[in-house]
């Protein structure tokens, strides 16, 4: 490389429309950065490299941009964002592959707390729901649990890579911030759960912790979950399995409701 291309390539900037929100109160607006470009970059060095230096391309100095991020390595979830238009993981989105200007915007089905960093809480709400975890008998050594067949282990891996990105609510058309439809993410995780031999204790009051408003009925199969997720946990697949058994329950509940569980009748004779 001579003189020139080398020159050519150190003076190459990448242009972002990052939003800008102080407040949750208050109106939002675009701010567009420049930032030297560096082949295999992704979007969170860049917002870091903004960080650095915050000044528009207006030459205006503003305050650093406030995102989410921690692991960088696609497996904490914190850096999900809009980046042009799709919601996708900062940080294992490379500029390379992006059309310029890079817009970056929050999820929308999510509060905004300040630029691109919003709430999630409803995703955790959800997972306390469906009692997204296995109850313990006190913190002594129980022993081996049941033995599983690999069948089962590789399933129950593959929903165990959830990484709570939230992409799956903010791809979902029937997610609104307004409503409390509970996701693709809690449905799976409630599949996950009641296939782990000691959660299947609790398998039906997971079932039933989607049979309320905001449980699997509200979902439309628009199947987006699945396209956008990271992990690419079969989404799709999770639901069709819960809601069979949302149904089985149901016909349970009208049809044997009445009828008193065997073994607890009087004694023998």
């Amino acid at each position: 490389m001579d003189t020139a291309q080398a020159s050519a390539v150190t003076t190459k900037t990448i242009t972002f429309r990052i939003w800008r929100q102080d407040d949750p109160a208050k109106p939002g607006h675009f701010d567009e950065f420049k930032v030297p470009y560096v082949k295999g970059a992704n979007v969170i060095s860049c917002l870091m490299e903004i960080q650095r230096n915050p000044v528009t391309v207006e030459g205006k100095r503003v305050a650093p941009v406030i995102w989410d991020a921690a692991c960088l390595e696609e497996v904490c979830g914190s850096c999900a964002m809009n980046i042009n238009g799709r919601v996708r993981m900062a940080c294992s989105a490379l500029i390379d592959k992006l059309e310029q200007p890079i817009t970056l915007e929050p999820m929308s089905k999510f509060p905004v707390v300040r630029d691109l960093t919003v709430n999630r809480d409803r995703m955790f709400d959800a997972l306390k729901r469906i009692k997204g975890w296995v109850p313990i008998d006190g913190t002594h050594n129980l022993g081996p649990g049941p033995r599983q067949a690999p069948v089962d282990q590789s399933v129950m891996y593959v929903l165990s890579t959830c990484i709570t990105c939230g992409s799956c609510l903010e791809a979902c058309p029937q997610v609104t911030q307004e409503n409390d439809f509970v996701g693709a993410a809690a449905i799976s995780q409630a599949r996950l759960f009641n296939m782990n031999p000691t959660g299947k204790m609790n398998s039906e009051e997971r079932v039933r912790s989607l049979m309320g408003p905001g449980g699997i009925q509200d979902c439309g199969k628009a199947q987006n979950c699945v396209k956008v997720c990271p992990k690419e946990i079969p989404l799709v697949t999770s639901i069709a399995v819960m809601n069979r058994e949302v149904t089985k329950l149901t016909i349970k509940d009208i049809f044997f409701q009445d009828e008193a569980p065997k073994g607890h009748g009087s004694g023998p004779g």
